[in-house]
């Protein structure tokens, strides 16, 4: 009899199946998005040290600015975010993790932002 698994589980399982190949480095770190129905949060995290180096998220001030944007756009920003934190901190080659989400919509967005503004992955 199988289980029954709603769409949750199924990403954490697919998440689970991408960690196990998917290892952040102190020299090539894991750059992790989290989706929510609302919002987006994206972090660098080198697991060896289990630390998280930089993160950037939609429900910052600066990312919010009160004026009405798309979830698309808001995903945009929260990647170029990321990225300028991350080359600030001397980080300019990542490895992407897209947390058990399909890469198109707002993790695509994220991910060409971050890549526009000089993270490699």
């Amino acid at each position: 009899m199988p289980k029954e698994r709603n769409s949750r589980a199924s990403r954490i399982v697919r998440h689970a199946r991408i960690r196990r190949k998917v290892v952040g480095t102190p020299g090539r770190p894991r750059l992790s998005v989290f989706r929510s129905l609302n919002n987006i949060s994206a972090q660098i995290i080198d697991d060896s040290r289990r630390e998280t180096l930089v993160a950037a998220s939609t429900l910052e001030k600066d990312i919010k600015d009160g004026k009405r944007k798309t979830k698309t756009e808001l995903s945009k920003l929260v990647g170029a975010n990321i990225a300028k934190r991350a080359v600030d901190k001397g980080i300019s080659k990542v490895v992407f993790d897209r947390g058990g989400y399909r890469f198109h919509g707002r993790v695509k967005a994220l991910a060409e932002a971050a890549r526009e503004e000089g993270l490699s992955f």
